[in-house]
């Protein structure tokens, strides 16, 4: 009879330590395990978890300060009626930032017109994506708990308005699975200007496994992300002896983690020191533009010096997509009081100048992913924390308000062209309130994920993204 093996021998001979278990684990997703086979496999659900899925794969933009629904695509007759004179909706009215007795009505200081055959009223802050409006599906009155930046960007983004609560992206890939060798499951591509509101907070994993978290790619700085290639004096290291030096650094890492499986921070880094020695190889590809025609590069507004950059993010989600990251979020504005969609001081100038740097990339992104085929498994989604006052804040900007904000989406499942909601004539309440729990019940649906059985065992308590709330918009799918 051999000697006993220790308990860290007994677990690389069972299978490896922790690479034995996720081995075990994607063999298991693939219906592989014997006592698992009569389970649907992947490719029965098209890549769903619950039921078959229509999106395999999703780009979020997200306007971060609070878009004017009133000024975009939400009109309002009754506010041109009224201008000028005291808000009076018959019920207490509360300002976050400017409140004084009077609230006078400010109505649009755009021209508005219909749109497509869906009959779409959008306003001339979006000219280029106005043509698209037959594309897409619009949740005409989401409602937030908050009217303040920061918890409304975590309410949005997590489902919470506080914080330490994992994002749709993490719960998108914790439920899904790696999606990609060589390039990361979730990406973040925010603003070159800024974070925004909560920071890394809007794309952190929470209480999931660390590995979930956004990946953040500063798409459009001279330098994206760093180290991709090896300093001067490695020179001398050849590719055998780096693949050798891998290699044994791997099996040390595992050894190391096999005595605490508990502590996902430790195989997270791990996982990332691979991904990011494998993405030495893919991402200068990625990177590369020079392979787009000039007709992609004009369409996505790369020729435009107002919407070059966001459109360059633009362009870079659909390329990462295209190589199979799941999730990619590009996000239009920094935190702060200036330079985002937070037009307090003057909407009249303020909402266009954000508006222009993004009109022709979306509208862009659109029409590239519709006429790639992309649209047959690909949601895109439009969204921001809250909306905006229907009344003056003793100028000529607006308030922020929880009360009603617009949001769409568009691609794979959708029911193009249909809308959902409204909201009061004045565009200061819900009439019908749709949540964020409902958004992302909706988007899990589409990916083959019932929202009520995505679990996560957390303090006691299956936590999930819709917490105990949401329902899927029926009225939004095709």
């Amino acid at each position: 009879m051999g000697a006993i093996p220790t308990r860290r021998d007994f677990l690389w001979q069972l299978g490896g330590g922790l690479g034995g278990i996720a081995l075990a684990q994607l063999i298991g997703r693939h219906g592989l395990l014997a006592q698992e086979s009569a389970a649907p496999s992947l490719a029965d659900l098209n890549g769903g978890l619950h039921h078959r899925a229509k999106v395999k794969r999703i780009v979020q933009l997200f306007m971060n300060g609070g878009m004017s629904p009133v000024d975009t695509f939400d009109y309002k007759p009754e506010l041109e009626k009224r201008h000028g004179q005291k808000f009076d909706p018959g019920q207490h009215v509360e300002s976050v930032t400017g409140s004084h007795d009077g609230f006078p009505i400010l109505k649009s200081p755009f021209s508005w017109k219909q749109h497509g055959e869906s009959g779409r009223w959008v306003s001339s802050v979006f000219p280029k994506l106005a043509t698209r409006v037959d594309d897409l599906a619009f949740l005409m009155s989401m409602t937030s708990k908050t009217n303040v930046h920061g918890p409304g960007s975590y309410m949005m983004n997590t489902g919470f308005t506080l914080p330490g609560f994992p994002c749709m992206g993490a719960w998108i890939t914790y439920a899904l699975g790696a999606s990609s060798d060589d390039l990361p499951s979730f990406v973040v591509l925010p603003d070159p200007r800024g974070l925004p509101y909560n920071n890394l907070g809007n794309f952190g994993a929470g209480f999931l496994p660390v590995a979930n978290q956004g990946i953040v790619i500063q798409a459009t700085r001279k330098t994206p992300i760093h180290d991709l290639e090896p300093a001067p004096a490695a020179t001398p290291i050849t590719r055998q002896g780096e693949a050798e030096l891998r290699a044994l650094l791997a099996k040390m890492d595992r050894a190391y983690a096999a005595q605490d499986e508990g502590d996902t921070r430790l195989d997270a880094r791990i996982a990332s020191y691979e991904l990011a020695a494998r993405m030495q190889l893919s991402v200068p590809e990625l990177f590369d533009l020079k392979g787009e025609s000039a007709a992609t590069r004009a369409l996505y507004g790369l020729d435009e010096k107002v919407s070059e950059e966001f459109g360059t993010r633009c362009l870079l989600a659909r390329r990462m997509l295209e190589r199979g990251v799941r999730f990619v979020q590009v996000w239009s504005g920094p935190a702060g009081a200036k330079g985002n969609w937070d037009n307090h001081a003057d909407v009249s100038t303020e909402l266009p100048a954000i508006a222009s740097t993004v009109d022709a990339p979306i509208a862009g992104l659109l029409a590239d992913l519709k006429a790639r085929g992309m649209f047959d498994d690909t949601l895109v989604i439009f969204s921001t924390e809250f909306g905006r006052q229907p009344f003056s804040q003793q100028t000529a900007g607006r308030d922020h308000n929880g009360g009603t904000f617009v949001g769409w989406i568009a691609g794979a499942g959708v029911r193009a062209g249909a809308a959902y909601g409204e909201s009061d004539e004045w565009g200061w309440k819900s009439r019908v309130p749709t949540w964020c729990y409902d958004l992302h019940a909706t988007v899990l649906h589409l990916l083959g994920i019932d929202h009520t059985r995505l679990t996560f065992r957390h303090n006691g308590s299956n936590r999930r993204l819709t917490d105990v709330h949401g329902q899927v918009i029926p009225a939004l799918l095709a």
